[in-house]
């Protein structure tokens, strides 16, 4: 399907790729030149699956894990604040 924002399709793993065309300007590093054009091709993946092991699912759970850690830290390290 194509999309005034990209083609769209479904690839082999069942997950949404949209191709989107744009420009990167790029310049080198310390040189006082003008940027130059190129064009090039982003692909946006969106996966339906929550077992795939990205997206907000797997952020989530990782930083509620983090948080527990951080605090179980600071309970151990200044003394339990449920006492």
């Amino acid at each position: 399907m194509s999309t005034p924002k990209g083609t769209e399709y479904v690839n082999e793993e069942g997950a949404m790729e949209t191709k989107v065309e744009t420009v990167d300007y790029r310049s080198s590093a310390g040189e006082n030149r003008e940027p130059t054009k190129e064009k090039v091709g982003v692909v946006h993946l969106t996966r339906n699956n929550r077992a795939s092991g990205t997206g907000g699912g797997f952020l989530a759970r990782t930083a509620d894990a983090v948080s527990k850690t951080v605090q179980a830290a600071k309970d151990k390290v200044w003394g339990s604040s449920n006492k």
